[in-house]
This record gives structure tokens, C-alpha cells and sequence, in this order.
């Protein structure tokens, strides 16, 4: 087995060759923001989404532009709005007159990296449009269905549901994301930094492209191999089914405050993103400090608050650290 995993390890290092030189260009831009740009790089690792929220002016959309500048893909981002329509999305039929036809004319989901800025201020029924493209991979235009290529991934952005104009995700769609990213004000030493480069007007870093869709794909096929034990595989079960039964989990005192726990689906992003995380550190192995960093991310969007926690103030990120502090590492 040692060797086993001492081979999966030399396959990551061959991989992940990109991985310095990725980060290089988005900290060129991003300043003390290591937390969000790991956490896009795990979403372009997998393959899955990511939703990133926070107030105006933290960067949210600079982040994302900057990660789909680095890659020589197609990126295509779409700013939401109450008045938005499926079409404005997916694409739509156009009648030619010189044939007598209908011509399929795609929509901007027709690309490699979307940037769905402010998603939460869109209508029901664009959120609904964007689910099958999430799911499926795929995109249904007048009875014909599209296939999108890969690598396909939406990131998304919004602004906390308490600002004027916004609308909250359905559960659905919200458990489609991968990871929910929560994002702060920088520190005072940060900020002034980000003063100071943004307070010239020729101050724009000519981003690199450093990384193609072909060495996206072939890192995916490499951190499938990264080597999880099953006693670790049995902490990620543990973890997502104390949201579920709290009170078989040595957790009492958090009986009442969860009204639905995580979905399945929480246990497949957890071993996923475990995984990528082992893969950005550059190991063929994971330990439980990868699950331990990644699980705020993968949970606090999977769990429904009962309406006594809300009453008492307690956040689902309270509930997911009184987990991880009670539940036993292997």
C-alpha cells in the first residue's frame, strides 16, 4: 500500500505542475485572499460549482475573472437580473428568412467557466433554467439537447439575501454548489495594499494564461486516484449523518436546531473536495486535516436551520464546528 500511495504521490507531483504558477496570477491580483482562490481552484480541479458570497466590493467577480483569464478557456460571465429571461441563458430559436428556418443561436452557458455575478437577484425561473446545465451538463433548446463541454464549471456570486433586491436560491439549486464561500473585509494591512495598487489608473497586471483545458481534465483523472482510507471514508458518513440525527452523534444539545440535515450529496462533495484538497498540497493521500478544511465549505449551505436556531442566532456554521470539535478523528 506505501507504495501504492508513493506512486499516486509522483503521479500528483507530475499533475499539479500548474498549480504554483496558477496561484502566482491570481495573488498578482488578489491580495490576502488565499481562502477564496484555493477554494476556485478546487472547484476547477473537480469540475463542480462554486458560490461565493459577501457584500459589494470584496473582489467576488475579480476573483472568478481573474481565475478564467489564467486558463486558456472559454469564459463567458453573466450579470443577473430581475428582468432575465431562460433564453437570455440558454440561447433561442432565430427564424432565417432567406432559408424559411429556425436556427439554434446559443446562449452564453455555451462556454468553459461561467460567472453568474449576483445570481441571487434573478427570477424563479432562471434559476431553473441554470439547473439542468448544473446537473446534467447539458442544455435543452427547443426539444433539441445540447452536450457542454468540459470543462464546465459555474461559479457564482451574490450578495447576503438581507440587501435590498436579492432573493434566496432554492434549496435545489443551492445544493448543487459544491462549496459556499463566506467572504470578509481584509485586514488593515491588506486593505492599504489594495489601496495602494488601485489608486494609479495604469495599474492593470496583464494576466497569464498558464494552464489549458487539457491539463484540467488529465489533474481530474489523477486526484481520482488520491488514496482516502476507509476509516476516513466512515468520518466523512459520521460527519454528514450527525446533521441528519444529531443526538446519535453524542450531540444533544444541538436536537431542535436543524430542521434538514445534508443530502448524500454532501458526502460525495466532501470525499471530492477532500481529494482536490490533497491534490493542491501535492499528496496522493488524505488526511483528516483536509476534511477538517474543506467541510465548512461543502455543509453551511446543505443545512436547514429549524426555527428555534434562528431564534437563538445559531448559524449553520456553529452547528457544522460543533461537529467537527465533537465527532472523533480517526
Amino acid at each position: 500500500m506505501v507504495q501504492k500511495i508513493d506512486e499516486i504521490t509522483e503521479h500528483v507531483n507530475q499533475a499539479s505542475v500548474f498549480i504554483p504558477s496558477l496561484l502566482h496570477e491570481l495573488e498578482q491580483i488578489m491580495v490576502g485572499q488565499k481562502y477564496l482562490t484555493e477554494r476556485l481552484i478546487l472547484g476547477l480541479l473537480t469540475g463542480e460549482h462554486v458560490l461565493v458570497e459577501g457584500v459589494p466590493g470584496l473582489a467576488k467577480t475579480t476573483a472568478v475573472k481573474t481565475l478564467a483569464q489564467s486558463v486558456k478557456a472559454d469564459f463567458k460571465r453573466i450579470q443577473f437580473t430581475p428582468d432575465l429571461l431562460p433564453a437570455d441563458l440558454l440561447g433561442t430559436q432565430v427564424y432565417q428568412p432567406k432559408t424559411g428556418e429556425f436556427d439554434i443561436k446559443k446562449g452564453p452557458l455555451f462556454a468553459n467557466i461561467i460567472l453568474a455575478d449576483e445570481i441571487n437577484r434573478a427570477p424563479a425561473k432562471v434559476q431553473s433554467a441554470l439547473l439542468e446545465a448544473m446537473q446534467e451538463r447539458q442544455i435543452t433548446i427547443a426539444g433539441t439537447t445540447f452536450k457542454l463541454e468540459e470543462p464546465f464549471m459555474v461559479i457564482a456570486t451574490q450578495n447576503p439575501i438581507e440587501q435590498e433586491g436579492t432573493y434566496p436560491l432554492p434549496e435545489a439549486q443551492m445544493d448543487r454548489f459544491m462549496l459556499k464561500l463566506h467572504i470578509d473585509y481584509p485586514t488593515r494591512e491588506e486593505e492599504k495594499l489594495i489601496m495602494q495598487r488601485m489608486s494609479t489608473y495604469n495599474n492593470a497586471y496583464q494576466v497569464k494564461q498558464v494552464v489549458s483545458p487539457a491539463e484540467i481534465l488529465q489533474a481530474r483523472k489523477v486526484f481520482d486516484e488520491i488514496y482516502i482510507d476507509e476509516n476516513l471514508q466512515d468520518y466523512i458518513i459520521n460527519i454528514v449523518a450527525a446533521t441528519r440525527d444529531p443526538a446519535s452523534h453524542q450531540l444533544s444539545s444541538l436536537k431542535g436546531m436543524i430542521q434538514f440535515g445534508a443530502s448524500p450529496r454532501a458526502s460525495i462533495f466532501l470525499n471530492r473536495a477532500a481529494k482536490a484538497y490533497a491534490f493542491l498540497q501535492r499528496r496522493g493521500y488524505v488526511v483528516p486535516h483536509d476534511i477538517k478544511s474543506i467541510g465548512m465549505d461543502v455543509l453551511r449551505h446543505r443545512i436547514i436551520l429549524s426555527y428555534e436556531a434562528e431564534a437563538e442566532n445559531v448559524t449553520a456554521d456553529d452547528i457544522i464546528k460543533k461537529i467537527f470539535d465533537t465527532l472523533e478523528v480517526p
